[in-house]
């Protein structure tokens, strides 16, 4: 049986060839619809090499996407406990690391994806399935109503990212953690589990 061609497992062009092919495969076709076989194909070697560097999709993702952290070791700490205590320890893992020295990574991905149509769907991925994708599945709630509760956690997660770590808005820039905590958790309690037709405060 003829031997397969393509890079060697030694060559030091074959790590970043995978990761160009995923990023170029990610941004264009989504997390779901990429396959390691193609990312392989694309990078012009064997789908064993892509595991052998990288082991999951999950985590050649990650890579591609040059993240800080694994939302896969961080969620179960916050999924676990009281459901109602959630939407605060969503908020206080978040600011745990976006306050730690991983958090200079993160700002350079949101500057880049507000600025690069190419990053802003590689950031739109990882929020979808690396993120909102791991904690919505454990979720009591409609499944038709999902898309939008998750969507609704990215804005207060996301809109807090810019205005404290990449525009440094005061006096967010600077708050102490906990009472930010306190301000955005009963927020993002209700995007996960409150009604979302009725306006908090008002009549039905």
């Amino acid at each position: 049986m003829a031997r397969r061609t393509g890079r060697r497992p030694g060559n030091p062009d074959t790590r970043e060839a995978i990761l160009g092919a995923a990023r170029t495969a990610f941004a264009e076709r989504g997390f779901d619809a990429a396959s390691i076989r193609s990312i392989a194909q694309a990078a012009e070697v064997d789908p064993a090499l892509v595991h052998h560097y990288f082991g999951s999709k999950d985590q050649l993702f990650l890579a591609a996407m040059n993240s800080p952290v694994d939302p896969g070791e961080l969620l179960p700490a916050v999924l676990a406990g009281d459901p109602a205590g959630l939407g605060e320890r969503l908020v206080t893992a978040f600011l745990r690391v976006w306050d730690s020295p991983a958090g200079a990574a993160g700002v350079a991905l949101l500057r880049s994806g507000v600025s690069n149509e190419w990053t802003a769907r590689l950031l739109r991925e990882f929020v979808v399935t690396q993120v909102l994708r791991r904690v919505l599945v454990h979720l009591a709630v409609d499944p038709a109503e999902l898309p939008l509760r998750g969507s609704l956690v990215a804005t207060q997660m996301i809109g807090l990212a810019m205005m404290r770590y990449v525009i440094r808005l005061e006096p967010v820039a600077s708050a102490p953690p906990e009472t930010l905590v306190a301000a955005l958790a009963p927020t993002v309690q209700r995007y996960i589990f409150g009604d979302l037709t009725k306006v908090p405060g008002h009549p039905a």
